[in-house]
């Protein structure tokens, strides 16, 4: 079963690099079916990788000041649009700014490679969203600690009033935890229904139909990458605004 639920991607990966992959999970004690080690997200998230690599190899052979390409402009639109977001959410957001436009075309081309026949979209698999969540939970805390040191970023949790600190840390402790969850059911559960409504109207009819719910599709991606982005910057922003701002 699990050899035909497989992508032709994935297929290789389990063909040609199955020892590697399972030598590294029985090391940390992960529960796998050592003939198929390899998981579709996996996969996908290598493949995307190496894309983002090669598409960005490729775009600073090509960089221009007097004719920029395609490649560049688009780009270059996606640098600006990220550095006025940053501006407007995180106070100083500059420095912050790579962070936020590395994992707005990370999930976007994640989300968007399950348009391409034969691939799925990785961040329909929970554990992918999860990792992210993960990443931008401990990203904005240390940057908070760094930006402000232990003692004013543990004022934080206290709230504005000393006297309800012992009503406000719990509140805030559980708004904090929860975030990861939040990140992690929204982009994991608009990606999967969105995969799953194209993928039966692409069974079910012909051509215009298909091309709509496509296009649907499509927009729902680039959303998410940019919501998911957006949270993580008034996480940061929340994280290392000083008081008196």
């Amino acid at each position: 079963m699990q050899a035909e639920a497989e992508t032709w991607s994935t297929a290789l990966f389990n063909r040609f690099l199955a020892a590697p992959l399972d030598a590294f999970w029985n090391v940390i004690g992960v529960a796998h079916d050592p003939a198929h080690p390899w998981e579709t997200w996996l996969t996908m998230e290598i493949l995307v990788v190496a894309i983002i690599l090669v598409l960005f190899a490729i775009l600073r052979s090509r960089l221009s000041v007097e004719t920029p390409g395609k490649l560049q402009l688009t780009f270059e639109a996606i640098y600006k649009f990220v550095m006025g977001q940053t501006d407007d959410a995180v106070e100083h957001g500059r420095k912050y700014a790579p962070f936020f436009g590395a994992l707005f075309v990370f999930i976007l081309f994640m989300n968007l490679i399950g348009v391409v026949p034969g691939f799925e979209s990785p961040t329909q698999t929970a554990a992918v969203p999860l990792g992210l969540a993960v990443v931008v939970f401990f990203y904005y805390h240390w940057m908070g600690l760094r930006e402000q040191g232990v003692g004013k970023y543990l004022l934080h949790f206290v709230g504005p009033i000393p006297a309800l600190a012992i009503i406000m840390i719990p509140i805030e402790l559980i708004s904090h935890l929860a975030r990861p969850l939040s990140l992690t059911v929204r982009l994991f559960a608009n990606m999967f229904a969105g995969e799953k409504v194209t993928l039966t109207f692409l069974s079910l009819t012909f051509i215009v139909a298909p091309a709509v719910f496509m296009g649907l599709h499509i927009f729902v991606a680039v959303l998410q990458a940019y919501i998911f982005m957006l949270l993580a910057m008034i996480y940061v922003g929340g994280a290392v605004a000083h008081e008196e701002h």
